[in-house]
């Protein structure tokens, strides 16, 4: 599954977490493989199942 970068980065500034943001934003393709990048979402604090369903804003 993929997910929109721009998800995650909304996402993440709603919880205060600029900088994180920042850097994905800078880092990370602009569709986010869910598999190839478990880890990192994992880090993030982030479940792809709660954006898979949101619209990017």
């Amino acid at each position: 599954m993929e997910i929109d970068k721009l998800k995650i980065v909304e996402w993440l500034h709603g919880r205060g977490q600029h900088a994180r943001a920042d850097w994905v934003d800078k880092e990370l393709p602009d569709r986010v493989d869910t598999v190839r990048n478990a880890g990192l979402l994992a880090t993030l604090g982030l479940d792809p199942a709660d954006l898979a369903d949101q619209p990017a804003k």
